[in-house]
């Protein structure tokens, strides 16, 4: 008798449709609203690098936020491997600096560059890596601290944030 394996992992990008990673974003902002994500981001960092106190949100609200955090990683990847085939560079006159954020002048007008040199720095891996130590670390009491670099990561994500919500804005103007 033949044995048939199924294969149970999904393939990454294949047989995917073409706005994949545009869509997996619309579904994150759905359900989390961008300052909303920007703060409980802030606070699971804050939380995890003191070392006697824990974060006072339901710990079952911080692992959602970490599976929704972990999937929207996944969509900036597939954005950026999409990239090529969609243009989103989007010429716009005078700038004010409290619309930038923390997003440089280029960086808003095309906000794919944030995530190509975000996945330049850092892997999917490694991401899901500091997430997952932040969470643990900002849900209970602890003598160390994090052992890697947690500011960098934070930024990205935090830049990645502002520039997912301005592609999708500029998606609904089109």
């Amino acid at each position: 008798m033949k044995k048939i394996r199924t294969d149970l992992h999904l393939r990454l990008g294949k047989d995917r449709k073409k706005y994949c990673g545009l869509q997996l974003m619309e579904t994150y902002f759905k359900l989390n609203d961008l300052a909303a994500s920007k703060e409980l981001l802030n606070d699971i960092i804050s939380y995890a690098v003191k070392r006697k106190s824990w974060i006072k949100e339901h710990p079952s609200v911080i692992l959602h936020f970490q599976q929704a955090m972990r999937s929207f990683i996944r969509a900036g990847y597939f954005i950026t491997l999409q990239e090529k085939k969609t243009a989103t560079a989007h010429k716009l006159e005078d700038v004010s600096p409290l619309v930038l954020g923390l997003l440089s002048e280029k960086e808003y007008h095309n906000p794919l560059l944030v995530f190509k040199k975000a996945f330049k720095e850092y892997s999917i891996k490694e991401f899901d890596y500091f997430i997952s130590g932040m969470v643990y670390f900002s849900l209970g009491i602890h003598d160390n601290l994090p052992e890697r670099n947690i500011i960098s990561p934070y930024i990205h994500l935090t830049k990645m944030l502002d520039a997912a919500y301005l592609l999708l804005q500029r998606r609904v103007k089109e």
